[in-house]
């Protein structure tokens, strides 16, 4: 390799911001960024004198906390969520920590390497800004959460069959779109019958439900398209009813 290549390299490596430039690049106010600090939003910076340097690993923070601030997240709430990442909380408890209540969806925690692996090639900007935006992954400097185990799982084996994740994070989100309206008419049902603190007791029904129509709505679709075409050389039976013209 070539010394500018490999300075080059390097330079990627270790890149590091100052304060100013880490608030540009990050799209926030410096003001701001010194006050996320103060709520120890942000680990601390290295310091050379006077100057406080920051890395790659700070500009994630500052994305992730973003990211949950447009979802509607406080910064308590998220200010509580830095600190399970740091003490080394169950991971298990991350989706009370995101404001999703109890979930029977496992959390995965993930190095970059291991997110890699599962996505291979597939892990871009864009890939990772539109899971970040979906809610499927927070970033904690150098870990990666996952929400879902299943999810995980299934947009994997998806992308090892041949389908690209973009195109599987957004059929993610029309998904989310349908799962939300099938979760309100659910609600709206227990709301108008039964108590509404029965729906934790009954959710499993409405899983059933859900799960029985798309098995039913696949086996119509996979009838559809696996019937028989008619063979092109073949003429139609002629019609008992009908006489020869002479």
């Amino acid at each position: 390799m070539a010394k500018d290549e490999t300075d080059e390299t390097e330079a990627k490596t270790v890149r590091e911001y100052r304060t100013e430039e880490l608030a540009d690049a990050a799209g926030i106010p410096v003001r701001t960024l010194r006050f996320y600090r103060e709520r120890r939003l942000l680990p601390p910076p290295r310091r050379v004198g006077r100057i406080a340097w920051y890395d790659e690993d700070h500009l994630a923070r500052l994305r992730t906390i973003a990211a949950l601030l447009e979802r509607g997240h406080t910064l308590g709430g998220i200010a509580e969520l830095t600190a399970a990442f740091e003490s080394g909380r169950d991971v298990g408890q991350l989706g009370e920590l995101l404001g999703i209540g109890w979930s029977e969806e496992t959390p995965v925690r993930l190095t970059p390497e291991a997110l890699a692996d599962y996505f291979e090639g597939e892990v871009t900007p864009e890939n990772l800004a539109a899971s970040l935006d979906l809610g499927y992954l927070a970033t904690d400097g150098e870990e990666i959460v996952h929400v879902s185990r299943r999810l995980l799982d299934v947009s994997s084996a998806l992308v090892r069959e041949g389908v690209p994740l973009s195109a599987v994070l957004e059929t993610g989100r029309r998904v989310r779109e349908h799962a939300d309206a099938l979760a309100a008419l659910f609600t709206e049902l227990i709301s108008a019958h039964v108590a509404q603190d029965a729906l934790p007791r009954l959710r499993p029904l409405a899983k059933s439900v859900v799960e029985a129509e798309l098995t039913m709505a696949m086996d119509r679709l996979l009838a559809s398209t696996t019937a028989p075409a008619p063979h092109p050389d073949r003429t139609p039976d002629p019609d008992p009813d009908q006489t020869p013209s002479s």
